[in-house]
């Protein structure tokens, strides 16, 4: 074979095709923001229902003046409606004294919506309607009663014996993970 029939064209180098690994990475961006997502919203509990059932003690209105008999059973101290903040939410809050001197908040008939890190507390922050009222629970005083034991349905919560109840005239449905009230009640005396 002559040299002339030896093809003179030189191996051009090959070009390699980066889409793929861009397409690549975008997905597993997307994945990895959607689990992320997921862990901090935890969509699904909108859909989901948690019914709790306690026992409410019956309990008598406190005495109108200092000089009656206070009532032998549970004395219901302070009571309020609750009203939608975040989330629409309806239910009856009272503080009840038992008569060992212990108190208790007993929530009636609550109805909201399931969400994450959601706890009761008693607060001082002011009970306002609508967006204003979301976020007045953040920089009060506030007594952390525990996490919400469900979405719907009748609950008791402990009030610690040192907690001195003319301080905080409100309860708060809170949402820890992102600072907003699902709901609140103004605690008014029972005369």
């Amino acid at each position: 074979m002559s040299d002339s029939s030896q093809s003179t064209h030189q191996a051009t180098p090959r070009r390699r095709r980066r889409w793929p690994w861009i397409v690549g990475g975008l997905g597993a961006a997307l994945v990895i923001a959607l689990a992320v997502g997921a862990v901090l919203f935890q969509p699904w509990l909108i859909f989901v229902d948690n019914e709790v059932d306690d026992e409410i003690p019956v309990a008598a209105t406190a005495p109108v003046t200092p000089g009656q008999t206070p009532p032998a059973g549970p004395v219901q101290l302070s009571s309020g409606s609750l009203i939608s903040h975040e989330h629409s939410t309806s239910g009856e809050v009272s503080v009840i004294e038992k008569p060992d001197g212990t108190r208790i908040l007993a929530i009636r008939e609550l109805d909201t919506t399931t969400g994450p890190d959601v706890h009761v507390w008693l607060s001082d922050g002011e009970v306002k309607e609508g967006v204003g009222g979301w976020r007045t629970a953040a920089n009060a005083d506030n007594v952390d009663l525990g996490p919400i034991k469900g979405n719907k349905g009748n609950q008791v919560y402990e009030i610690p014996a040192h907690v001195d109840l003319a301080r905080y005239p409100a309860v708060f449905l809170w949402c820890v993970r992102f600072s907003v009230s699902f709901g609140a009640a103004t605690l008014t005396p029972t005369a």
